[in-house]
């Protein structure tokens, strides 16, 4: 496990447009197909990292609870599968399965976009207004593997909010700490 920063992409930007396989529905989807006049959602997570692991049941808790308020989710991997196998979309889809994801799960084979998105980490948090412009980005809360801290989704929660209260974005934004994306070489 390599622990690993996210970027901090700068406020305001335009969410970079995609259209990838989801391993769910077997469907292309588009980011317009993802995207809530209330805001939207877009994580890098992946199968097997622990930082993704330690908060997914929570992660889908929050999904599901701001869904219901109009907010569109959906989540991307771009790990290279040939040296990270348990990241395949197979792998992918039966997780999303068993899990029970109300978003689609979408993989980045090109890693093009998790580029074009500045992810460096899993997982990796990117909300975008009702304008598809990032109103904030980096983590969920500040628990990691080990450190003791509960997994409640509080920097996310205070996030989306803030965006449905159309209220300024966070002044107080941290990156998040996960597992490095599996570059291809």
């Amino acid at each position: 496990m390599s622990e690993t920063l996210s970027n901090m992409l700068p406020l305001g930007t335009p969410a970079p447009d995609f259209s990838l396989p989801d391993t769910i529905s077997g469907k292309m989807v588009s980011l317009n197909d993802v995207v809530r006049p209330s805001g939207t959602v877009v994580m890098f997570i992946c199968n097997h990292c622990p930082y993704v692991i330690l908060v997914l049941p929570e992660l889908l808790k929050l999904a599901k609870e701001y869904q219901e308020k109009g907010i569109g989710f959906v989540a991307i991997s771009a790990n290279d599968v040939e040296n990270y196998p348990q990241d395949s979309s197979d792998l992918m889809k039966a997780l999303a399965q068993k899990e029970g994801f109300t978003f689609p799960y979408l993989y980045d084979e090109s890693q093009d976009i998790a580029k074009a998105y500045d992810a460096a980490c899993t997982p990796d948090f990117y909300v975008f207004d009702g304008d598809v412009r990032l109103y904030y980005r980096g983590r969920m809360d500040n628990a990691t593997p080990g450190n003791g801290h509960p997994v409640t989704g509080k920097d996310l929660r205070e996030a989306l909010d803030a965006l449905l209260q159309h209220k300024k974005a966070p002044a107080d934004q941290w990156p998040s700490m996960g597992c490095n994306i599996k570059w291809k070489k």
